[in-house]
């Protein structure tokens, strides 16, 4: 047999679940989009003159993308400092308690259906050397790879550009002369179908399906600010 023959085969290869980027990006995408489509029909349906639509419009792109990196800043560096203290915690307990945490590990091998007695050899094994040992009960114990953290500013620099991204989408047709919201209506329908669609496909769902989700649940969002709008512009006027 030959070394080509014999090299392992590599059938396929796994999509990137970790959600480093993609689940922030995703979300700001289509918060950025029905958030200010919803906040763009509001104002048009209280009577806001175009320029107060776009002004309205701009500021609601801005803050919404400062407040998605903030939060998604936030919530993924407070997430990684937990992270880091539950290993500084795990390396202690290996320090101090190495024959407990010998057999821990071999109880988890055994929970997922190992031999108990190649359990206990594999987690001897393991822990053999200090520095592996502490990233296996890591990975193990708390479902994480320590030496692959998401990145806060990954998140964040990621949110903030899909927001911005979907934001102008129901924007733009007041940019380029638009006095009515049939315009913005029609390519915040067509955004919502293309990023529902696109974002389903990734998740192995069906187009069709995405697409008509983001777009019933955004068409909903504009619906009931563009009546309060209309409600509230024909109360103070």
């Amino acid at each position: 047999m030959t070394a080509d023959a014999a090299a392992p085969e590599i059938h396929h290869a796994h999509r990137d679940v970790t959600g480093g980027w993609v689940r922030p990006a995703t979300f700001g995408a289509m918060d950025g989009l029905v958030s200010n489509f919803a906040l763009v029909a509001g104002v048009v349906g209280g009577g806001a003159a175009t320029g107060a639509v776009v002004l309205t419009g701009f500021a609601g792109l801005v803050a919404g993308a400062c407040s998605m990196a903030t939060g998604e800043f936030t919530s993924v560096s407070s997430q990684n400092e937990l992270t880091q203290s539950e290993i500084e915690r795990e390396r202690r307990e290996l320090e101090r308690h190495p024959e407990d945490e010998l057999r821990e590990l071999g109880l988890i091998f055994e929970a997922k259906g190992v031999n108990p007695k190649l359990a206990a050899d594999v987690a001897k094994e393991l822990t053999a050397d200090p520095d592996i040992a502490w990233r296996v009960h890591v990975r193990e114990e708390l479902g994480v790879d320590p030496d692959d953290l998401p990145s806060p500013w990954a998140a964040a620099g990621s949110s903030f550009l899909a927001f911005s991204l979907g934001a102008l989408i129901p924007l733009l047709p007041f940019l380029l002369g638009a006095a009515s919201l049939l315009p913005a209506l029609l390519a915040s329908a067509v955004g919502l179908l293309l990023t529902g669609g696109l974002i389903a496909r990734m998740t192995a769902r069906p187009a069709w399906f995405g697409g008509g989700r983001q777009l019933l649940l955004g068409g909903l969002s504009a619906a009931v600010t563009f009546g309060i709008g209309l409600l509230v512009g024909t109360g103070v006027s």
